[in-house]
């Protein structure tokens, strides 16, 4: 996870979300909005370009060449607390007893994880890098976790290693994180690869739910995961809008606000 303080973390996420938008910003600008001083904002900006998240300019920044995603170390501290009231209602939908649960990566779906702790007749699969490495210290959960390769901005393993391990299991129950849901688009994400195979997760499991803040829904990014026909329910919160909301429900999802 991020070395980064979180007042820190929380300051970096926003500058990156202002960058996607206006894609040049100067550096006296932000450090006034954010209450810095300069060398602070300049320590900050050195952080995100050796990262190869922005390119420094002279006295200011502009947004990298490269296809714009929020690493989820920068995504973890934006609406946790929507995030968390998602994952309790998501928990809320496991079955007593023995159960498998699927996990994809995402900043929700490691909220749920965090709320399966307490559990022991849990079994986990994921290919998700940070949920195994939290799972991993809890003996009473069982874990299996995907081969793959590894994504840096969302700890995924992805592509035909992954695959294989998650054709050959079963799940009673699958939470999916996405970077975009809506009637027309589906469930979506930045990455072809990670797509498939997360694709691939949801094809093993008897039930799936879609666990999303307000912010992901109606909207389409580059990579469809599946048809939203394909999923059982969508878990979001109040700040989601009514009419995505309602054009969703038209397809027969279910749609939870939490």
């Amino acid at each position: 996870m991020s070395n980064l303080q979180p007042r820190r973390a929380e300051r970096v996420a926003a500058i990156l979300k202002r960058l996607s938008v206006d894609r040049s910003l100067g550096v006296a600008e932000l450090a006034e909005s954010f209450g810095v001083s300069q060398a602070t904002m300049r320590r900050d900006l050195q952080t995100l370009q050796e990262q190869r998240l922005l390119t420094r300019t002279h006295g200011g920044v502009h947004a990298s060449d490269v296809a714009y995603e929020l690493p989820v170390r920068y995504r973890d501290a934006h609406n946790r607390e929507q995030k968390r009231r998602i994952a309790a209602a998501a928990v809320s939908r496991i079955p007593q007893g023995a159960v498998v649960v699927g996990l994809t990566g995402g900043t929700t779906t490691s909220e749920v994880a965090r709320l399966l702790v307490e559990r022991t007749d849990i079994t986990v699969v994921t290919n998700a890098l940070n949920i195994a490495a939290e799972l991993a210290l809890r003996p009473r959960l069982g874990l299996v976790v995907t081969g793959g390769i590894s994504r840096s901005q969302s700890y995924e393993l992805v592509g035909p290693w992954a695959e294989r391990t998650l054709l050959g299991l079963n799940m009673s129950i699958a939470f999916v994180g996405v970077d975009g849901i809506s009637a027309d688009g589906g469930l979506t994400t930045h990455d072809p690869v990670e797509a498939k195979t997360n694709a691939v997760l949801i094809s093993r499991a008897r039930r799936t739910i879609v666990v999303a803040d307000g912010s992901k829904v109606g909207h389409d990014l580059l990579a469809r995961i599946v048809e939203v026909q394909d999923v059982d329910e969508l878990i979001t919160d109040d700040s989601a809008d009514e009419s995505a909301c309602q054009a969703l429900r038209r397809t027969g999802i279910t749609v939870t606000l939490a």
